[in-house]
């Protein structure tokens, strides 16, 4: 007798493809019977909901429409994801500017290239004690700000910011890592630090354990910079083409599935990761956990910029940010792509809409 097994992914994947066929555009009838594992780099150090547009394609059919079943992989930081897709250990990473753009001013730049925008500007924010002196971001000069890790976008990105506005990152403030996560509000909450420099969905973990805070009021004029990308070897991009097209057609319509409904895409996401859920808690309060850490970071799934579709890619956040650090680089050509993105946007976005309202788990 044949010994048959079935994992829960393999399960959710099955069920979730008849239910999301007529959202999927044209190669949903025609998917491998096979999918290809498509390996996910992740600069985090577990998987987290922080990336949940580019997870939950596969329990909505999205993954096995396109002929492929993804892996996400958590490597620990951004240069271990840049580390990993140049060396081909993973198909897909996720490209950080604040890290990338300094290796390519210095003509060093390898064979990755960024191909889709996951989630826009601006995302990162100083939080303080409720009650602080503390009300503006000038009156962070001659503070302690703490952050997740030096490796962490929030920390280049912060320097940048106050560099802007005529505050020193290394003479006028003093910095230090307190962990990721509910360890980095602890800080905040016991005095470790002055402030908090953090990203949306860091704040909403934050925020899901209870612990207070107080969001500065972001200054005018921020630069529109720490946008986040997917990526993939230049080669890859000619030989996969599809592939890649779907990969970012499935994160587009996760996207717009997670705009139309936020609660269906939290269900959604602990159906593939219920290890995520707060240990002890309910169907309930886990969905609410993911809600609470990913609110702001849903509404940076649409591009900011008139005319723009989902995933496209504006140069001028690359050239904003080398110029906020005295940086240059002659060809951006080398560093990212627009060609994918009408390919990616072929599909019916009224129809994920309708999958969203509809959907029940």
């Amino acid at each position: 007798m044949t010994n048959f097994s079935v994992t829960r992914r393999q399960c959710l994947q099955a069920a979730g493809v008849f239910a999301a066929a007529m959202a999927l555009g044209p190669r949903s009838l025609f998917a491998q019977s096979a999918p290809r594992t498509v390996r996910l780099g992740v600069g985090l150090k577990s998987l987290n909901a922080s990336v949940i547009n580019l997870l939950i394609g596969e329990a909505l059919g999205y993954n096995a429409a396109e002929g492929f079943t993804v892996k996400g992989m958590a490597v620990g930081g951004n240069a271990n994801v840049q580390v990993a897709v140049d060396r081909g250990d993973v198909e897909v990473g996720i490209a950080v500017p604040s890290y990338a753009l300094p290796i390519l001013a210095k003509g060093e730049w390898g064979e990755a290239i960024s191909f889709y925008q996951y989630t826009y500007p601006y995302k990162w924010d100083v939080a303080v004690k409720p009650g602080s002196a503390l009300k503006s971001y000038a009156d962070l000069k001659g503070k302690n700000i703490g952050v997740s890790d030096f490796g962490g976008t929030e920390y280049p990105v912060t320097r940048n910011v106050l560099k802007n506005l005529g505050i020193d990152p290394d003479r006028d403030v003093k910095w230090t890592a307190v962990g990721g996560g509910v360890p980095a509000g602890v800080a905040l909450q016991r005095g470790a630090v002055d402030a908090l420099a953090y990203y949306d969905t860091g704040f909403g973990l934050i925020e899901g354990a209870g612990i207070p805070f107080e969001i500065l009021t972001r200054p005018q004029g921020l630069p529109m910079i720490g946008g986040q990308f997917l990526m993939t070897l230049r080669e890859r991009l000619k030989t996969d083409r599809a592939l890649m097209v779907g990969f970012g057609r499935s994160a587009a319509k996760a996207s717009t599935f997670l705009l139309a409904n936020p609660t269906a895409g939290a269900k959604a996401f602990l159906k593939l990761y219920p290890e995520t859920a707060p240990r002890g808690s309910s169907e309930e309060e886990a969905v609410k956990a993911v809600l609470v850490a990913v609110s702001r970071r849903i509404k940076l799934y649409q591009p900011p910029y008139p005319g723009f579709k989902m995933g496209q890619i504006n140069p001028d956040e690359f050239t904003t940010e080398m110029a906020l650090n005295g940086m240059e680089a002659k060809d951006l050509s080398r560093f990212y792509t627009n060609d994918l993105i009408d390919d990616i946007n072929a599909f019916d976005a009224e129809a994920v809409k309708a999958q969203a309202m509809s959907y029940n788990g």
